[in-house]
């Protein structure tokens, strides 16, 4: 085929469930083809986001960027894959003349006949060809120790903001059984993160009931896994059969990634968003109580349509109260296809910028606090790298996530290798990070 004999460039743009679909990508066209330098690439596959507007742009941005590329003679062939094309390829067919290939979020297993199509001079368009993704292989992204498991795809929560179960359909979960292959088929992995748009959901459509805990038993069996990580924990779907797991399982990170959006009841509402404020504290209280010194992470919506100033201040006030481990804020987006598009009371944008401002200001507080109690203490951080601006080693402990949380900068006398454990000692805190010294290295 003509493109196994091709240099081929890959970008993934979004999320890090999108992220594992690039990886499958990445399977499916053969690792050996695959160039790191996307100069030199001679067919370019973009893996699009199309959850916001600014993620929308960032994918045509990024279609016309690629495009200059061939005026070097170099790019023959640019595919736009993912969300974007999912979405609205009935636009971008008719206008975005520079990609030669549109395949949809289920569709990566016809890349090779969709190039090779290209290479015979037609425009293809093979969105919505395939239900789903059948393959399990990966040619895995992240740094070797840590890797994500998108457990389910689409979404059934129809939050009045979102742009996803349009775009992704309604929930989806794999078989217990694939994600098992999955998994063991990626050899050591130190830290396995389980992804989905709500991973507490997991199993509901296959097996009537959430399956989560039963998942993640079956997953701590494998013994290339080594611990497991939790993203995208609905607040009314967190069991206490999954808190007992959390809990009592030595594999399982003592982290939650509870995504609540605000903390005002009328709010919560008119984003369709279960639950109440006080229910959200007693959550929290009720984890903190089964599982001490649990890190537990959110993010937020300011600027909803509708939110006004004593609504507003509810969230701060519950942030107060809450003393999450991290935060993450963000202005609403109104998004043409959404319910909340056509809702009264749209705000203002340098409001909604000021309100975001002021909930990162209240939480790097409550953050800055939280960490100060860890200084004098030692923690087992798991090495991720080194920065060498700041010239220490990096590394992550149960508190952080990759790549939305804080780190823990560390020093060492001896040598330190990427992906194992340590010991260190925290002698420093600010708002985001951790800062000591390796006092004794883990062995296992």
């Amino acid at each position: 085929m003509i493109f196994k004999q091709k240099k081929i460039g890959v970008i993934s743009l979004g999320c890090d469930k999108n992220r594992v679909d690039t990886e499958k990508m990445l399977a499916i066209l053969g690792a050996e083809n695959i160039t790191n330098d996307i100069e030199t690439a001679e067919i370019i596959v973009i893996n699009s986001c199309a959850f916001l507007e600014n993620a929308r742009k960032e994918a045509i941005e990024t279609v016309f960027d690629c495009n200059e590329y061939r005026r070097d003679g170099k790019l023959e062939k640019l595919v736009l894959t993912g969300c974007l094309p999912q979405e609205f390829i009935s636009e971008l067919f008719e206008e975005l003349t520079e990609v030669d290939v549109f395949l949809g979020i289920n569709d990566y297993e016809l890349l090779p006949e969709a190039i090779e199509l290209a290479y015979n001079g037609e425009r293809v368009n093979f969105v919505g060809k395939k239900e789903k993704v059948e393959k399990i292989e990966r040619v895995v992204t992240t740094p070797l120790h840590y890797a994500y498991l998108k457990i389910a795809d689409g979404c059934n929560n129809f939050c009045t903001y979102c742009l996803i179960p349009k775009i992704r359909g309604r929930y989806r979960s794999e078989k217990i059984q694939t994600l098992l292959s999955e998994a063991e088929n990626l050899g050591d992995v130190e830290e396995l993160i389980l992804v989905a748009q709500d991973v507490t959901r997991y199993g509901v459509d296959l097996y009537g009931k959430p399956e989560i805990t039963r998942l993640i038993q079956e997953l701590s069996k494998l013994d290339n896994i080594k611990s497991i990580r939790l993203l995208y924990c609905y607040p009314d779907m967190i069991t206490d059969e999954l808190i007992d797991e959390i809990t009592k399982n030595e594999k399982v990170i003592k982290y939650v990634d509870m995504p609540l959006q605000h903390a005002d009841d009328t709010v919560l509402k008119r984003m369709n968003r279960k639950g109440t404020a006080s229910e959200y504290l007693a959550l929290i209280e009720k984890l903190r109580a089964k599982i001490p010194n649990i890190a537990i992470r959110s993010t937020f919506i300011a600027g909803f349509p509708g939110e006004t100033e004593e609504q507003f201040f509810n969230l701060v006030d519950f942030l107060k109260s809450a003393r999450l481990t991290n935060a993450g804020f963000f202005a609403y987006s109104k998004e043409e296809g959404t319910p909340s598009y056509n809702f009264d009371g749209q705000i203002d944008e340098e409001i909604k910028v000021k309100r975001v401002e002021t909930l990162y200001a209240v939480q790097k507080h409550i953050s800055r606090l939280y960490l100060k109690s860890f200084i004098g203490k030692t923690i087992e951080v798991l090495a991720d790298g080194i920065d060498y601006e700041k010239q220490a080693f990096y590394g992550r402990s149960y508190l952080s996530a990759p790549e939305i949380d804080g780190v823990v900068y560390f020093n060492s006398d001896g040598d330190i290798n990427q992906g194992e454990r340590y010991l260190v000692k925290i002698t420093k805190a600010d708002a985001y990070d951790l800062y000591g010294g390796v006092v004794d290295e883990f062995t296992e």
